[in-house]
C-alpha cells in the first residue's frame, strides 16, 4: 500500500506487522528495507509492550503471563509486529490500519495506526484500546534509519537528554536514572532537551518529534541506527505497568519532517 506526495513515497505493509516498509524522500530511501529478522528493518509498531520484556513474562495481580522468547532470554517489542493488520481507510496520502490483540496476548484489545504523508512530513498516530478486561499497555515505533544514503555524507545525529535508565547485565532497566555517558548506546532516555535530528550532509535533514516522553537510541550497528519514541522503558510491564481499564485508550504520535 503506497502513499504519495510531491516529494515523498511511503509504503505501508499491513501484512508485515503494520509496518512502514519504505520511505523515499526526494528520490532517496532512508529506511532499511530488508533484513533476516523482522525486528531489523522498516519502522514497525511496538505494542502492547516496547523493547525487552524480561524473560518473556510478567506478573499481573498474582498471575504470571508468559510469551515466546524472540531475542535470547527475552520477548522483544510486543506482539502486533507479528500480526496481520487490516486496511480501514485509504486515500492517496492517508491510510488507517487496525489489528486485534490476540494470541499469545491474553487480554484482548485492539490497535489502530494512522499514516498521513505531506510534501514535508510523515505523521504517524497509534492508539491501543483495551478490550473487556483491564490490561497493561505500552506503545511506540521502532524505525531503522540507514547510516549512508545513496547520496550525501554518512549519518550524524543531534540528540540530548538529561537522564538515562541504568540497566542490569540483561539490558533491563533497574528504574534508576543516571547521567547519560557518551555513546554508542542501546539505552532509554528521558527528560529529553533536544529531540532527534538526523543529517546526511547536504542530502537530507530529518527532524523527529513525538508526544511520547521516552526515547530509545540504538546506534551499535554499522549500517543503521534505531531511534524509537515510546510510552515507557523496556520491561515496564514488570517494573511500572500502565494499566488500561476496559475500553480505555492509550495514544501517541510520531512525526518525521524533512528539509
Amino acid at each position: 500500500m503506497q502513499l504519495t506526495s510531491t516529494r515523498a513515497n511511503a509504503i505501508i505493509q499491513p501484512e508485515a506487522g503494520g509496518r512502514l516498509a519504505s520511505l523515499i524522500i526526494d528520490g532517496v530511501e532512508i529506511l532499511v528495507t530488508e533484513a533476516e529478522k523482522i525486528t531489523r528493518w522498516g519502522s514497525f509498531p511496538m505494542v502492547p509492550w516496547c523493547g525487552r520484556l524480561g524473560y518473556g513474562r510478567f506478573d499481573l495481580d498474582g498471575t504470571v503471563h508468559e510469551f515466546p522468547l524472540t531475542s535470547g532470554a527475552h520477548a522483544n517489542h510486543g506482539t502486533a509486529l507479528r500480526a496481520q493488520w487490516n486496511v480501514d481507510t485509504q486515500t492517496e496520502s492517508n491510510c488507517t490500519i487496525r489489528t486485534a490483540l490476540d494470541d499469545p496476548w491474553p487480554f484482548g484489545g485492539s490497535v489502530e495506526q494512522i499514516f498521513t504523508l505531506t510534501e514535508q512530513s510523515l505523521h504517524m498516530e497509534m492508539t491501543v484500546t483495551a478490550g473487556d478486561q483491564p490490561m497493561p499497555a505500552q506503545l511506540g515505533w521502532h524505525p531503522w534509519y540507514r547510516r549512508q544514503l545513496d547520496r550525501g555524507e554518512p549519518l550524524s545525529i543531534t540528540f540530548a537528554a538529561n537522564k538515562m535508565y541504568e540497566v542490569d547485565d540483561e539490558q533491563l532497566p533497574t528504574g534508576n536514572l543516571v547521567t547519560p555517558p557518551p555513546g554508542p548506546w542501546d539505552d532509554t532516555f528521558v527528560d529529553v532537551t533536544q529531540q532527534p535530528v538526523l543529517t546526511w550532509g547536504t542530502a537530507l535533514t530529518l527532524s523527529l518529534t513525538s508526544d511520547l516522553d521516552h526515547w530509545v537510541v540504538f546506534d551499535q550497528k554499522d549500517h543503521a541506527v534505531a531511534i524509537e519514541p515510546q510510552t515507557g522503558a523496556p520491561n515496564d510491564l514488570n517494573r511500572a505497568p500502565q494499566i488500561l481499564a476496559p475500553g480505555e485508550r492509550l495514544s501517541g504520535w510520531m512525526n518525521l519532517a524533512w528539509a
